[in-house]
């Protein structure tokens, strides 16, 4: 059955059923859904198999993921498969995990396959790759989303219960808006980025894809830790997840702050969802968007764009045609900063991270939009720069000033598209966005992803409100 969940299959698992059963399904309905550019490398279904009927003669049942299907993006290190970052002239093989991949696979974990991105991660459309556009599930014209676009729809179609992003600028976030799933994005550092082709370096997290919230952070409490393979690592208290906490302050952009680019449809959404929050319990403050609006117009206009062409430079100097073109010219354009506007650019990032400590005096969480709006992809091929900011509007703010988010489905416009409402929060608030989220996602009573699976009923403990 479509729309199986970790929190599901796990005590399946435990209780005797087939992990290599579960794997074979996995198989089933990517060759059922038959869009081949969701997966970029798709493993050998015998050899998953063989790693499922091992797995089942270990008799370690108490791993966190037992014999989870999981889904990785292609610009994170699989051994033995390759990782191409959506560019063939880049690709190879390596021959060790990312250290992401090796604790999913510590965890019980089994990788079916490699996913389709937005080259070198560099986009929110999912559109800009030599391997095929995957299909938005909801209306095949519009935009996946990306980077982190094979991730997504492979976990909204129901082919995975779970996978792997990564997100630099909303590149988790955005796809899980536009396919109806949860897109967790973890504070800088809680995930190694150790095995995973940079983006901005400075910047990047691993993200994680799931039907759930609480699948999701499961997820994240297998990956996340400190590693010494990575300098960027972090350690944060992870926490668990509780409660919607009765009376949580939460901010939002004051009303001529709230853009949607003329999309009616999306404005009305964002309203029903801060509605609805309310009714959950939470307070509902209205903030200054612009110093965020500021630092989301950085990342872009700013030289975060150069650290971009480190990852990429051997492609831009020998084989430059390889690039898609509008990657070619945002990577190109990062060589005209000079260490002087970089100096300066970081000098007003530190200013924006005042006035982020003093907003979050008066609020816990964030709640906006995690896309203003949504276009086609004919539109995408038109306009391919300026619509594909207009999707960061929200998101291109968050790894620039040291937040973690959460992307969660909030309701099924009129016209069958899904909108998207994103959490945010200070460094190392992991588990209270996931409380947050948990309990709006079960409100909604949405269906998982495109499966048609209702959300699972959270326990009376879970939906109970506490004071704060």
């Amino acid at each position: 059955m479509a729309g199986e969940t970790v929190a599901a299959i796990v005590p399946a698992h435990r209780a005797g059923a087939s992990i290599e059963a579960t794997v074979a399904r996995a198989y089933a309905r990517i060759r059922a859904h038959g869009d081949p550019a969701i997966f970029i490398t798709l493993r050998e279904e015998a050899d998953a198999i063989a790693e499922a009927k091992a797995l089942a003669a270990a008799r370690s049942a108490d791993r966190a993921l037992y014999g989870v299907p999981v889904a990785i993006k292609d610009n994170i290190d699989v051994a033995g498969m390759p990782t191409t970052a959506a560019c063939p002239a880049f690709a190879y093989v390596p021959d060790k995990d990312a250290t992401c991949v090796a604790r999913l696979k510590r965890a019980g974990a089994i990788v079916i396959g490699k996913t389709n991105l937005d080259q070198f991660a560099t986009g929110l459309e999912g559109v800009r790759t030599p391997y095929g556009i995957a299909r938005n599930l909801f209306d095949r014209s519009l935009i996946p989303g990306g980077s982190s676009a094979g991730s997504a729809l492979a976990v909204a179609a129901g082919l995975v219960p779970l996978a792997l992003g990564t997100d630099t600028a909303g590149s988790g976030r955005v796809p899980a808006a536009l396919s109806n799933t949860v897109g967790l994005k973890s504070s800088l550092g809680l995930v190694s980025n150790a095995g995973v082709v940079p983006a901005c370096r400075t910047l990047d997290c691993v993200s994680v894809h799931a039907l759930t919230v609480d699948d999701a952070f499961a997820a994240l409490a297998a990956i996340a830790g400190p590693d010494g393979a990575d300098p960027y690592s972090r350690e944060h208290p992870l926490g668990a997840v509780a409660a919607m906490s009765s009376g949580v302050r939460l901010g939002v952009p004051m009303p001529q702050q709230r853009l949607f680019f003329g999309d009616d449809a999306s404005a009305a959404a964002y309203e029903e969802a801060l509605a609805r929050l309310a009714r959950l319990g939470a307070k509902i403050v209205p903030f200054d968007m612009e110093p965020f609006f500021e630092a989301a117009r950085m990342l872009y206009e700013g030289p975060w764009v150069a650290e971009r062409i480190l990852a990429a430079r051997t492609v831009i100097e020998k084989a430059p045609h390889e690039l898609h073109p509008a990657v070619r010219q945002i990577l190109l354009s990062g060589a005209k900063w000079s260490a002087a506007d970089t100096f300066a650019a970081l000098y007003r990032l530190e200013e924006l991270r005042r006035v982020r400590d003093q907003t979050f005096r008066a609020i816990e969480a964030m709640a906006l939009p995690t896309v203003p709006t949504v276009h086609t992809i004919e539109e995408a091929r038109a306009d391919p720069i300026a619509l594909n900011r207009r999707l960061g509007t929200y998101t291109n703010f968050v790894n620039l000033l040291d937040l973690c988010a959460l992307a969660v489905p909030a309701s099924l416009r009129a016209d069958g598209t899904p909108f998207g409402m994103m959490l945010i929060a200070r460094a190392g608030e992991d588990a209270m966005l996931a409380s947050l989220g948990r309990a709006f996602h079960a409100d909604t009573a949405l269906p998982l992803g495109a499966t048609g699976q209702p959300h699972p009923p959270l326990s009376a403990a879970a939906k109970a409100k506490v004071s704060v």
